[in-house]
């Protein structure tokens, strides 16, 4: 497709979003995801309620909003890969806060006795929520796994390369954005995130290699070869793919390895949506 086109295909309506797509492939490892988000009382928040409950899902703490909709995202993709994407996350931004209750409340946590488990963090809430994040006795014993929600949010990170307790996941568009510099693979992308400041970060290129960056070392892996049939949620599901790794004990090389194998699987079209 090109700029303009007006072309046959076919426009399907999936459950997703940045951490609804995590949250599908650690199902699919077996681990059974918190929702911490903001959905509407409407009909397409009841549904999208449902689904996730059916898929496993825990869903007792989302924040459920009588007056904001259910917040939507639209991708268009073509044989040449993602071609536009319009992100409607303004139900998200506007909730705020509301939707950390649970990790004040003593539901999960307290500033007294915060959050001791995985918290995946999705780049679509707003910069100044994630900066009150990066300061917040909340976060500070959680292991925290930080993903932009695209290459225009990525900036909205930067209050996070300070924490020493967070994992960054990005692609070598992103980690550009970070460093305010291109990149020509994503080796020099994660060392230079890591000079940035960042404990630890992981970046992947489309097909080519990726890298993590930690403690000073850099490890490397290249995904398996196969055919590209969707794009749109390959980075959130090789994220989940590596915390899945993890919390089964795999380390380093083969924990990137076994993120690089669920992202390709999940492009291939391999895992149903």
């Amino acid at each position: 497709m090109r700029v303009g086109s007006d072309v046959p295909g076919r426009i399907t309506r999936i459950p997703g979003g940045v951490a609804l797509n995590i949250a599908m492939t650690l199902r699919r490892f077996d681990l059974t995801p918190i929702l911490l988000s903001a959905v509407g009382r409407d009909g397409e928040g009841d549904e999208l309620v449902a689904r996730c409950n059916a898929m496993g899902m825990e869903i007792d703490h989302l924040y459920r909003s009588e007056d904001l909709p259910t917040d939507v995202y639209m991708a268009v993709e073509g044989a040449n890969g993602l071609i536009a994407a319009i992100a409607d996350a303004h139900s998200l931004e506007a909730a705020g806060d509301k939707i950390l209750k649970p990790l004040r409340d003593g539901t999960f946590g307290d500033v007294e006795a915060p959050c001791p488990d995985i918290i995946a963090l999705d780049g679509n809430l707003t910069e100044a929520l994630l900066a009150e994040i990066a300061g917040s006795p909340l976060f500070t014993a959680a292991d925290l796994r930080v993903a932009p929600a695209s290459p225009g949010k990525a900036e909205r990170l930067l209050p996070l390369l300070s924490c020493r307790n967070a994992t960054f996941y990005v692609n070598k568009e992103e980690a550009g954005l970070l460093c305010h510099r291109h990149f020509d693979d994503s080796i020099m992308a994660a060392k230079a995130i890591a000079d940035r400041g960042a404990a630890r970060v992981l970046v992947t290129d489309g097909g080519n290699t990726a890298a993590e960056a930690r403690d000073g070392k850099v490890i490397i892996a290249t995904p398996p070869p196969v055919m590209v049939t969707r794009v749109t949620g390959a980075g959130d599901t090789f994220m989940a793919g590596h915390i899945a790794a993890e919390t089964r004990g795999a380390l380093g090389q083969a924990a990137l390895e076994a993120a690089l194998q669920a992202a390709a699987e999940y492009v291939s079209g391999d895992v149903p949506t």
